[in-house]
């Protein structure tokens, strides 16, 4: 088998998913770790679509890549017109793109009524296109747009539209689940059946709107495709397109196709976050591979398992694709989580401590009021950090007042909070506005320990969030609050618990601060 390449397009296809937008800086960026990952082509964008992506193949010239290749996507030529006088095609052409795919029609469906032109002109549209741009261009592939739906519609003329790439030279044909609703076990035979007709080499293309997309995606390699299309985090138009961030470990782990290096291949968690990050969307805890909860164990038993033999649990080393073991703690939790726990924290517990049992039903006791330390491990190590007498008291809070006032009925409130704190010996006592009470407080608590810390301006709160407890109460039920909060190398989570929603947040607030601080002083003692 031919070796196999990977083929990212999440800087076209995946712009396309509800709330995605990139300018051409973080399209760059992203470029630039695709590269570092191994990927071996880079779709950058549709040229002839719009100027954003016109701008980004005049930009991405300028950069020094060492393993992919850029690829520019487009359509194959307009009916009635020539390639040499079709936009598009010499659009792509002007991108100077090493590599250009273009997507054509092979459901006859698609061809009389998208396109409403004959089937024998539409097969003259796809070897035309083709022929003219391996004449400009080095590398040409064939989209092959509504494969499955059209082979199984009409399968004598599916496999002639791949026969038209064919004999324009197309370097390679790839087949595409547009709609993103054929089953493996499809996938499987009718790829099968297109080796016996095509000996063009071959890839594939799907879409998750069956949540068989990575699924489609391995079977098609199994029955010998060698080139994947995907995304980063599965990114793209309604239900995304195939993740590359479970298809990549599945080839190389599971397969055992060398499609990047082992040491690429632990970068793939971070890419992951990375990409989440230009995106301004919250990660996916829950991703298999590369999520914060895919090797995270809560249940006593389980832990226990994974601290003999990791594989009782997990099916594979998470440090192979960068991710982590993690240890949750709550009132399903048995000593091996605390100890784990503890271990995972660089804290000395023994078994047969008395203070592991007290932590154990602390949190027992703490969750039955409305706790919650799976999201809040930083909370966590500082429970764990008092019990053992090891926590560092940074500052006090001797008292806070917070004020959300409306002087006017068609005007916004406006929220100021007064804190006072003590340092040492010396107290700071000040106050400042926020958008809104808890924003309020938080810019007071920072304003006043800013003076002490300075380190502390590094810190930003990157998700709130607020659960009314089920107690039947109603509005005057208890709340948990949840923070995440983080710096320039990393992010925590803390949580407060209070009928008291502003005295909830203050819990989480504190406890953000005190541990930013604890771990920054332990930093410096390891330094020195």
């Amino acid at each position: 088998m031919s070796q196999l390449k990977l083929y990212d397009t999440t800087l076209r296809d995946g712009t396309q998913a509800e709330d995605i937008s990139l300018l051409v800086e973080d399209k760059i960026r992203i470029a630039h770790r695709l590269d570092e990952m191994g990927i071996h082509y880079i779709e950058g964008g549709w040229p002839g679509s719009n100027p954003k992506d016109v701008a980004f193949f005049k930009e991405i010239r300028k950069e020094k890549l060492a393993n992919a290749k850029i690829a520019a996507f487009g359509s194959t030529r307009r009916a009635k017109s020539t390639p040499d006088k079709d936009q598009n095609i010499r659009t792509l052409i002007q991108s100077e793109a090493g590599v250009v795919a273009i997507f054509g029609k092979t459901w006859d469906f698609q061809v009389r009524e998208a396109l409403r032109i004959s089937l024998e002109e539409n097969l003259g549209l796809i070897f035309d296109s083709l022929e003219y741009l391996k004449d400009h261009v080095a590398e040409v592939f064939y989209d092959a747009e509504h494969f499955f739906d059209g082979y199984k519609a009409n399968p004598e003329y599916a496999l002639k539209t791949l026969r038209a790439a064919e004999e324009a030279k197309a370097d390679c044909i790839v087949l595409c689940d547009t709609n993103g609703g054929t089953m493996p076990f499809e996938i499987a035979a009718i790829v099968e059946d297109v080796r016996r007709h095509v000996s063009t080499p071959l890839g594939i293309h799907t879409h998750n709107d069956s949540e068989c997309a990575v699924a489609n995606s391995l079977v098609a390699v199994e029955r010998g495709v060698v080139h994947v299309q995907g995304t980063i985090n599965g990114f793209g138009e309604r239900c995304g397109n195939a993740n590359l961030c479970s298809i990549i470990p599945a080839l190389k782990l599971k397969m055992q196709l060398d499609c990047i290096s082992d040491i690429q291949l632990k970068r793939l968690s971070e890419l992951s976050r990375y990409v989440y990050e230009l995106c301004n969307i919250s990660p996916d805890k829950h991703q298999p591979y590369v999520g914060k909860s895919a090797f995270a164990h809560k249940g006593g038993v389980h832990v226990s398992a994974i601290q003999r033999h990791p594989e009782t649990y997990e099916h594979i080393r998470p440090e192979l694709v960068g991710n982590a073991t993690r240890i949750l703690v709550s009132d399903l939790s048995g000593r091996s989580n605390i100890l784990a726990k503890a271990e995972e924290f660089n804290l000395d517990l023994d078994s047969k401590d008395p203070i592991t049992m007290e932590i154990l039903d602390s949190i027992k006791e703490m969750e039955n009021r409305g706790y919650q330390f799976e999201g809040a491990e930083a909370s966590f190590e500082l429970l764990m950090k008092r019990a053992l007498g090891t926590h560092k008291k940074f500052f006090s809070v001797i008292g806070f007042r917070v004020i959300d006032e409306k002087r006017q009925g068609d005007q916004k409130p406006i929220s100021e909070a007064t804190i006072m704190v003590k340092v040492g010996g010396k107290i700071e006592h000040t106050a400042a506005e926020g958008a809104g009470p808890v924003n309020a407080l938080d810019n007071a608590l920072r304003k006043a320990l800013e003076k002490f810390y300075p380190r502390l301006k590094d810190v930003r709160l990157h998700d709130y969030k607020v659960r009314v407890l089920p107690a039947g109460q109603g509005t005057a039920s208890a709340t948990r609050v949840l923070v995440e909060s983080g710096d320039k190398e990393d992010r925590w989570g803390t949580v407060g618990v209070s009928d008291n929603i502003i005295e909830a947040s203050y819990q989480a607030l504190v406890d953000c601060i005190e541990y930013k601080l604890d771990k920054d002083e332990e930093a410096e003692t390891i330094k020195k």
